[in-house]
């Protein structure tokens, strides 16, 4: 079935529902919290940008989870946490408007689960300049190639790990080349770099195609001579279009890709099934025993009419990574000390998800993988 025309009519809807869905049962999330002054606040910056909506939506809902069971469970030793959403349209100036909306503000004591990539990053090298005096904790950062500073606490795998872990098991049976195809202009500019990095050191060949308004359009323009196996930089709607394209290619494709994208609303979308989807994911699998996820489950079933999703599993594990630190600092709970207890930041297990950090302040290289099969069915 194809997808409508203008195709990203679905974003702008989305930048709708979709934050309608997210602020359910705490309105008004995104104005500036009137704090008591009692309670902590943790600051959560959300890219609402065309680009990046679907995937702060699921990051924020589980965000938004995990606090409100924090705090109906006595938050932090009896202290109610302020989640606060600090909502951006994704440029510098925006985002600076929600920093500075939290720096003159006392009882904000970090920063949790910023998202996406994008935003993520733009936080992260203010933070190395010196204009961020707080921790920065578990943000949706997939962004290899930054520089960590010792502020910054990311506890998910970058899209390094992503990669190697999808192309590792193609690798053992030969891949020599993978195509790159890069969804828009800004995909292209933002992460080539980064790719180009990977696939070198993976001893790839590697063959770019760069996106623009129909995607649809470039899925059908391959040829024999391009790879079989094609790694997919963009979000799921546009995904779902690519592979619309794929649908009448003799030669059998199979598509890697990375944690922004959702195969499950692929599918609700009518994306074409005779093409092979993996993509990974730097979180358990939404049905994985772990105390964890059955944790984030019940909670979001409580809490929440959505259904189980990685993303949204991840925006939970980050806020309980969250508490589970702040729980544990020593004397009050201000910026200072908040910020010391993160930098003495130990190995942590959050219920079966383990956190751990290399010399390069980089935590996880936890990846797991789902899979789209051609007659429609998700494994993993």
């Amino acid at each position: 079935m194809p997808l409508p025309q203008p195709f990203f009519n679905r974003r702008r809807l989305l930048q709708h529902a979709g934050l309608l869905a997210a602020s359910i049962a705490l309105p008004a999330w995104a104005q500036p919290a009137k704090t008591a002054s009692r309670n902590l606040v943790v600051a959560q910056v959300v890219d609402f940008s065309q680009a990046q909506q679907d995937v702060s939506k699921d990051f924020l809902i589980g965000s938004r989870a995990a606090w409100q069971d924090i705090n109906a469970k006595g938050g932090i030793r009896g202290r109610r946490v302020d989640h606060q959403t600090l909502e951006t349209d994704g440029t510098p100036a925006s985002l600076k408007t929600a920093l500075d909306s939290v720096k003159d503000n006392p009882a904000c004591v970090a920063l949790s689960g910023s998202v996406g990539d994008l935003v993520a990053s733009q936080i992260v090298a203010i933070s190395h300049k010196g204009g961020l005096a707080m921790a920065h904790v578990a943000p949706w950062l997939q962004n290899s190639s930054l520089e960590i500073d010792d502020k910054t606490f990311p506890i998910f795998a970058a899209r390094q790990e992503q990669m190697a872990y999808a192309l590792k098991n193609l690798s053992s049976m030969g891949l020599k080349e993978l195509g790159a195809i890069y969804a828009t202009p800004q995909d292209y500019n933002a992460y080539h770099a980064d790719v180009e990095r990977i696939t070198a050191a993976l001893q790839l060949k590697l063959q770019i195609f760069r996106g623009a308004d129909d995607l649809r359009a470039l899925g059908q323009k391959l040829t024999p001579r391009t790879p079989a196996v094609l790694l997919f930089v963009g979000g799921t709607p546009e995904l779902a279009e690519f592979t619309q394209g794929l649908e009448k290619q003799a030669r059998q494709r199979y598509v890697v890709a990375l944690a922004d994208v959702n195969l499950q609303t692929m599918l609700q979308m009518g994306a074409a099934r005779n093409t092979p989807v993996i993509a990974t994911q730097p979180v358990p699998l939404v049905n994985a025993s772990l105390p964890i996820v059955r944790r984030y489950r019940e909670t979001l079933a409580r809490l929440f009419d959505e259904p189980p999703a990685p993303l949204s599993l991840a925006g939970f594990i980050a806020a309980r990574y969250t508490y589970e630190v702040l729980n544990e600092v020593d004397g009050a709970p201000n910026r200072q000390n908040v910020l010391a207890a993160f930098q003495r930041r130990g190995a942590m297990n959050v219920g079966g998800f383990s956190v751990s950090f290399n010399p390069e302040r980089r935590s996880s290289t936890y990846v797991t993988q789902s899979m789209m099969t051609v007659d429609g069915r998700l494994i993993g």
